[in-house]
């Protein structure tokens, strides 16, 4: 029997985020967005775990779910042990210690008003964190952690660059010394030598501190670099999970090859992949089809796939598909069916 010790600090079963649309009567009928439909996954403590998808897939509404800042619809979220679905009141301030969020706009994050060691110092405030007496000296050190001088704590943020202002957002986060950190989309918004500089600080801090995260991200070159382990959304639904190395191997959804066409890579050219174009859009989530989500854009897809959800099946040692098309030896469509090069670019099974 497993104890404490190895329980993921993060599990989420069956997470539900459905808002509500469209104005309210009687006679008017009651529609929902369906954000997250359904979301289940564990992160262990120590470890990174990348959520990934389009626009719209539903990823940053999970983060935002599980921090709290979203209302939850159905399912449950566990940090640590204790039930951070339901906590409230006190309960919730104790576990808000224990997680905290890097945002994606280091421009919007930070309050123009306050000066950057207001800013940092202002959790340790809040949830009276040590003796008043040594946070500044905390302040100090995170500033020094996260690669700023303690004499910038004086500037507002508009004196500081996109980088710096996300360094002051790390930062904060770190205050509490929380064992999770959501990262939503911190890259982002800046350059890509920034980018490298975040993530490598990112990495950094996570040796030091052991710390936990759930890295949010639409960019697969981002979270190949800094996850250990996938899931890959699709309207609301994850569609694959697996550690990072067999995802990026051997992908199974046709969605997650899709996506991964376009990640450019020198193992890729030596392999002759070419990019693949997805046509048309994704389904409302508002009226979903019946089915697998994807079905209408799958050059794959059967009659099968149109009106029966697919089930998720651990296909090889903890890498998870919901496919109808990925058979059980692990063979999937893309495969199977190669794409024919017509003219109008890939349009469905190779015929003879």
């Amino acid at each position: 029997m497993s104890g404490p010790a190895d329980r993921p600090l993060l599990q989420v079963r069956d997470l539900k985020v459905h808002f509500r649309t469209g104005s309210r009567g009687p006679f008017r009928r009651q529609t929902f967005v369906h954000a997250v439909d359904g979301v289940s996954f564990d992160v262990p403590r120590g470890t990174t775990f990348g959520i990934v998808g389009e626009s719209g897939s539903g990823k940053s509404t999970t983060a935002l779910a599980i921090m709290r800042l979203a209302p939850i619809t159905g399912g449950t979220i566990d940090l640590a042990g204790a039930r951070l679905s339901e906590a409230e009141g006190n309960d919730l301030l104790a576990l808000r210690r224990k997680a905290q969020i890097i945002f994606q706009d280091p421009y919007s994050s930070l309050s123009p008003r306050m000066r950057a060691g207001a800013i940092v110092r202002e959790p340790l405030d809040l949830m009276e964190i040590g003796d008043p007496e040594g946070r500044d000296g905390r302040v100090a050190d995170l500033f020094g952690k996260v690669g700023l001088r303690a004499e910038q704590q004086a500037l507002f943020p508009h004196q500081f660059s996109g980088g710096q202002r996300q360094r002051i957002g790390v930062a904060r986060a770190l205050a509490s010394q929380p064992d999770l950190i959501v990262c939503d989309e911190p890259v982002s918004a800046l350059d890509v030598a920034i980018q490298a500089q975040i993530l490598n600080l990112l990495r950094a801090l996570q040796r030091e501190f052991r710390l936990t995260y759930l890295f949010i991200s639409h960019d697969l070159a981002v979270v190949q670099y800094i996850c250990d382990e996938i899931a890959v959304m699709y309207l609301g639904e994850i569609v694959e999970q697996a550690d990072r190395i067999s995802l990026f191997k051997r992908p199974l959804h046709p969605y997650t090859w899709a996506l991964l066409s376009a990640v450019p890579s020198a193992a890729s050219k030596r392999r002759g992949r070419r990019r693949v174009s997805l046509e048309g859009d994704p389904p409302s989530p508002i009226d979903l089809p019946p089915g697998c989500r994807f079905a209408g854009r799958c050059p794959f897809a059967e009659d099968i796939c149109r009106t029966e959800a697919p089930a998720r099946r651990e296909i090889f040692p903890k890498h998870w598909v919901s496919c109808h098309r990925v058979g059980d030896d692990g063979v999937p469509p893309h495969e199977m069916y190669p794409l024919a090069n017509g003219p109008g670019g890939p349009g469905g099974p190779a015929r003879p």
